[in-house]
């Protein structure tokens, strides 16, 4: 095999070795789906991606993204530490946005920065579909959880922006950290279910700075936990604008015909610290009429460049 050039980043990180780990390969267009899933699963990170375009087509640059178990047509870290190597080891120079070209479509990945001067990568995701609705005695025995640390005031409900999650709103930071899957409900639950992965959330966190702290399990995916999912987290910040979840649905403009205004979130994410992985997610979302628009940041930090041979 021609030796394969590769890159770790990690993404969403708060510093370096936290956030999620991606590979990224970026000379991929001889490789076939089947050695890109044996890469995946040899390198045994939450995702790993594959670069098959080096030229813009259709304005983009044609990206697959796999789990150690299959294909995935969207992931939320993938998009983000792929557009950082697009920039930085293909295009050579600064840009204001990369296109990648996914099964999902094309999605825009845009550079800015913090206050504190850090460099911050955006995907917009698309607009959040919302599906079947469980109960708490549904999914509290799947988390090892009791009902009453499910918070009842909000609906469980399968979201959408390209991948589904179940999302679960949970009362106290005490329930979010001794949740654990019990993998034979969780299967048999999912054998029929839109969705197969799960987010539980609250409003307690670690840090005072962030808003909410999340979990992700991916069972399904051959990740038990991930470390930050930007995929999930879109999912989350529509369904915190489509409820008012964080109760003081912050004011946007008006209608055209000066009806009521427009409900929007701007949140700090911590996840991954029950992992030894702090990651940090900046959720950006706004209803606009009968759609709801999202985007996701979090900074990527370049940390080692292989080969495969």
């Amino acid at each position: 095999m021609t030796p394969l050039t590769f890159y770790t980043v990690d993404v969403f990180a708060v510093d370096k070795y936290t956030g999620n780990q991606l590979a990224v390969f970026p000379h991929a267009s001889h490789l076939s789906p089947s050695q890109m899933q044996r890469l995946a699963l040899e390198i045994n990170y939450s995702e790993t991606t594959f670069i098959t375009s080096t030229q813009p087509d259709n304005g983009g640059y044609n990206v697959r993204i796999f789990t150690p178990k299959k294909e995935l047509p969207f992931a939320g870290h993938p998009t983000l530490g792929t557009a950082y190597i697009i920039q930085r080891e293909i295009i050579q120079e600064p840009v204001a946005i990369v296109n990648l070209n996914l099964q999902v479509g094309q999605i825009p990945v845009s550079w800015d920065r913090t206050d504190d001067g850090d460099e911050v990568l955006w995907m917009r995701q698309n607009p959040p579909t919302f599906h079947q609705i469980f109960t708490a005695a549904d999914l509290a025995p799947i988390l090892n959880l009791e009902v009453d640390e499910i918070d009842n005031r909000y609906p469980i409900q399968e979201v959408s922006t390209g991948v589904p999650f179940i999302i679960v709103p949970l009362k106290n930071h005490t329930a979010l950290k001794r949740s654990r899957i019990n993998r034979e409900k969780y299967f048999q639950f999912i054998e029929n279910t839109y969705a197969k992965e799960i987010l539980i959330f609250c409003r307690e966190t670690y840090s005072s700075a962030n808003q909410l702290s999340v979990r992700v399990f991916a069972d399904s995916l051959g990740i038990p936990e991930d470390p930050a999912t930007g995929s999930a987290n879109g999912c989350l910040a529509g369904y915190l604008v489509k409820y008012d979840y964080l109760g003081d649905g912050k004011e946007g403009l008006c209608d055209a015909k000066g009806g009521r205004s427009h409900r929007a979130v701007d949140v700090r994410v911590e996840q991954g610290y029950e992992i030894d992985r702090p990651s940090l997610l900046f959720l950006k979302a706004r209803s606009e009429g009968e759609s709801i628009q999202i985007s996701v940041g979090g900074k990527v930090i370049m940390v080692a460049k292989g080969e495969f041979v």
